[in-house]
């Protein structure tokens, strides 16, 4: 899973899926690989979210099972090789859907914290 670390907390779950969302948003701006992915991530989240090797590729690897990312070997800016992952047409419809249960989850997350921090 994807840890979340904040200063006054030790490192948490995300919730479940929330990683295959991710991975799908940036993927969709552009094909990258594996580190670039994990570089990526951490950069847009200003060093908040984090995800190890022994997460990420396995969520990686499941998404490709689904036909929502293809993978193909290229050479890298430093001049190795390394898989870089794309979304695919699939993905795309995919990777909307995600989004669209996310914003409902967590919309209705904040109303339940709002209403029970009125009450408090």
């Amino acid at each position: 899973m994807l840890p979340l670390v904040t200063e006054m907390s030790k490192p948490t779950d995300l919730v479940q899926g929330t990683l295959d969302l991710l991975l799908l948003k940036l993927l969709a701006l552009e094909p990258l690989h594996g580190w670039a992915i994990s570089l990526r991530l951490r950069a847009l989240s200003g060093d908040v979210l984090q995800v190890s090797e022994g997460s990420l590729y396995p969520a990686l690897h499941k998404l490709e099972q689904e036909g929502w990312i293809k993978a193909e070997w290229k050479t890298t800016e430093n001049n190795r090789r390394a898989k870089f992952y794309a979304l695919t047409r699939k993905g795309r419809r995919a990777a909307q859907a995600e989004l669209d249960g996310w914003l409902r989850l967590s919309g209705a997350i904040a109303r339940v914290l709002r209403a029970l921090e009125q009450e408090a």
